[in-house]
């Protein structure tokens, strides 16, 4: 990697917004931005970086690399939806291993099926100079079997996120990262473009992933909680948008309360932000792991099948909150 002066995310600390010193540079003509006075000069790493996977999360997070000011390389199985990207500037791949030939190459799939795709089917990845981070929630014994098939050439690191696509584009979502230090060291550029914060979580990549499926277990648990709740209370006339009125102001001001809570009240499902079989997936993948470790987890066994009746009732496309409609219907409402 060449180092020379390349853009650099910031917050506003006045706005909250994230921006570039490049951006904000060109904007001001030249100067850089307030509250940031070393943006606009700074020699870090500019990176080459491929980006594989352009669904909602993928594309977000791609256009964020591509305004850093890092030289990306995307790759998707639907061609078009890297055109937007090829239209800000980045360079499209005819396949995975061309698109992992640079320093990182970040991968943001469905499930485990289309990972093994990108890395072992033809063309794949396996083998590349790039360091591979993955983003996507896969299950542990996959991520096991990257770690050993990849460390022999670029390396392998996982990093799965926290955060739903407004936070993707806006560049804010949580990082989970677990590899060897120097390998998460030289993504750090490239982490930082997408991100508020990267939580190092150990050397072992799958330890990343099930911090991950132990988060989304989490999600699904209050999503679970609060539909219920909700449900209980609306039977005994007392309006949803109150109840939530009032748990978020007192012991519940959180945003997984906040975020899905709204979702409930108004019962907006869809366009769905994480799909309702993507949310199935990952239950099954915790039910794995629970497995494999001998742990029971009795309210896994409620959230899952919820989530199955919300598929069966309400169809493939709903959002994962939509376990909300399938707890209301067992109710009555």
């Amino acid at each position: 990697m060449e180092k020379r002066p390349v853009s650099r995310t910031f917050r506003d600390p006045a706005t909250g917004s994230r921006t570039s010193n490049i951006r904000a540079a060109r904007a001001l003509g030249g100067a850089g931005p307030a509250g940031d006075p070393a943006a606009v000069g700074q020699g870090i790493m500019i990176m080459r970086i491929g980006f594989i996977g352009l669904g909602q999360m993928g594309h977000a997070m791609a256009t964020n690399l591509v305004e850093a000011g890092h030289e990306v390389t995307v790759w998707n199985r639907s061609p078009d939806k890297a055109d937007a990207l090829v239209e800000r500037g980045a360079t499209r791949a005819a396949t995975p291993a061309e698109a992992a030939q640079g320093d990182v190459v970040m991968t943001m799939l469905a499930d485990d099926a289309a990972l093994e795709a990108v890395v072992y089917g033809n063309d794949g990845i396996l083998g590349a100079p790039a360091v591979h981070v993955s983003h996507s929630t896969i299950s542990v014994a996959l991520a096991e079997r990257l770690t050993a098939d990849q460390n022999e050439a670029g390396g392998y690191v996982a990093a799965p996120v926290f955060g739903r696509p407004p936070a993707a584009a806006a560049a804010m979502l949580f990082v989970v990262a677990a590899g060897r230090d120097d390998l998460i060291a030289r993504c750090e550029p490239a982490l930082d473009a997408i991100s508020q914060r990267v939580f190092r979580v150990g050397e072992m990549p799958s330890a990343a992933n099930l911090v991950k499926l132990s988060g989304n277990f989490m999600i699904m648990a209050a999503v679970e909680a609060m539909a219920e709740a909700m449900t209980l209370a609306e039977k005994g006339g007392v309006e949803p948008a109150l109840l939530l009125e009032v748990l978020t102001g007192t012991l519940f001001n959180a945003p997984v309360y906040k975020t899905y809570g709204e979702m409930l009240v108004e019962q907006r499902f869809t366009p769905a932000g994480f799909a309702a079989p993507l949310g199935l997936k990952d239950m099954n993948l915790v039910d794995t792991v629970a497995g494999r470790l001998r742990t029971p987890m009795p309210l896994l066994g409620v959230v899952r099948d919820h989530l199955r009746a919300a598929i069966a009732q309400e169809g493939e496309d709903v959002d994962w909150s939509a376990v909300g409609a399938a707890v209301r219907r067992n109710a009555g409402l």
